[in-house]
């Protein structure tokens, strides 16, 4: 039976995990997910409340 990182890294290094990866760096380069993000964050640290 192959360790949790072993399936990790076959998945990170196959062509599903190549589309993953893409996708989240395409994600991250959105500034419409950097607000997302840094309102999440905001909320986390007690920056901002509703």
């Amino acid at each position: 039976m192959a360790s949790l990182i072993d399936r990790i890294k076959r998945f990170v290094n196959g062509p599903q995990g190549r589309q993953a990866r893409a996708r989240a760096e395409r994600l991250a380069r959105d500034p419409r997910t950097q607000a997302k993000v840094r309102g999440v964050l905001a909320r986390l640290r007690g920056g901002r409340r509703h």
